[in-house]
């Protein structure tokens, strides 16, 4: 049933698929999550939504590759099947006229970010995209963000493209130029807590999007527990998006590595089988 009818390397160890999955295409609104099951024996792994057709069917999801399952998938073909789907699952963004809205993508996050940075576009925000990476060949989904901004800014840590430095440098400098309504980041944990810090000074609006260890994305096992304005909360069904002034960071790093250990004897034996 959800057959891969696209797939792209966008970078090294960074794919694109599209996947036949016609009710979710039909569903799915922007910050909105799909758990894919790569084979029968395989983990459930979340993946936002980066875009989807209705026409067609499809949805598009944009994989890191770092993980056993990642890497299942990264085998697999066009015209191959997953062994299953679930979504859209998740609170979807709450997407209104604020006035000038920055949107700020770091690596993967890029993908999550776009279709919220498209969506604040079409109600008659002012969107400002600040994409970044470690090098050139990790700013993704260039062309489409440049599209839907009304400026956009690219930052590399290595200079190679665009600003040399941190997408923080770029907000830091817009928020002393300009009246900012509100943020919306994703990327690397660190890059969400830093850009926070930022944005509450002033008080502007921040949401971020956590992406926490999962397992059966409807609330029941608790594996993505984090600490919001004090209070337990689950990412796959309060979440994924948060206020990132209230997120308690060093608490979600630190559950984020809790497996890591797990997570590379899993990976050394898929690879030392494969």
């Amino acid at each position: 049933m959800f057959k891969i009818t696209k797939k792209l390397r966008l970078a090294e160890n960074i794919i694109q698929i599209d996947i036949q999955a016609p009710d979710i295409a039909k569903k799915r609104k922007p910050g909105q999550f799909l758990l894919i099951i790569p084979s029968e024996n395989s983990e459930r792994v979340p993946f936002t939504i980066m875009d989807s057709d209705i026409e067609k069917g499809t949805v598009s999801v944009i994989i890191q590759v770092v993980g056993t399952a990642t890497h299942r998938i990264d085998k697999m073909n066009e015209g191959e099947y997953l062994y299953g789907v679930v979504g859209p699952l998740g609170k979807p963004t709450e997407i209104k006229k604020t006035g000038t809205v920055v949107c700020i993508g770091g690596g993967v996050g890029i993908a999550v970010v776009y279709p919220i940075a498209k969506a604040m576009k079409e109600v008659g925000n002012k969107v400002i995209s600040i994409i970044g990476g470690r090098n050139k060949s990790l700013i993704l989904l260039e062309k489409e963000m440049t599209e839907i901004s009304d400026e956009i800014y690219f930052t590399t840590d290595d200079g190679s493209y665009g600003i040399k430095g941190f997408v923080t440098g770029k907000l830091k400098e817009l928020m002393d130029a300009i009246k900012i309504d509100e943020v919306a980041a994703i990327g690397p944990a660190i890059m969400m807590k830093n850009i926070a810090e930022l944005t509450k000074q002033k008080g502007i609006k921040t949401i971020v999007s956590l992406n926490s260890i999962m397992i059966d994305g409807t609330g029941m096992c608790g594996s993505c527990r984090v600490t919001v304005g004090g209070a337990a909360k689950f990412v796959c069904v309060d979440g994924p998006e948060f206020d990132g002034h209230l997120v308690d960071w060093d608490n979600l790093m630190k559950r984020q590595r809790a497996f890591v250990k797990h997570e590379k004897c899993s990976l050394d034996r898929y690879i030392s089988e494969n």
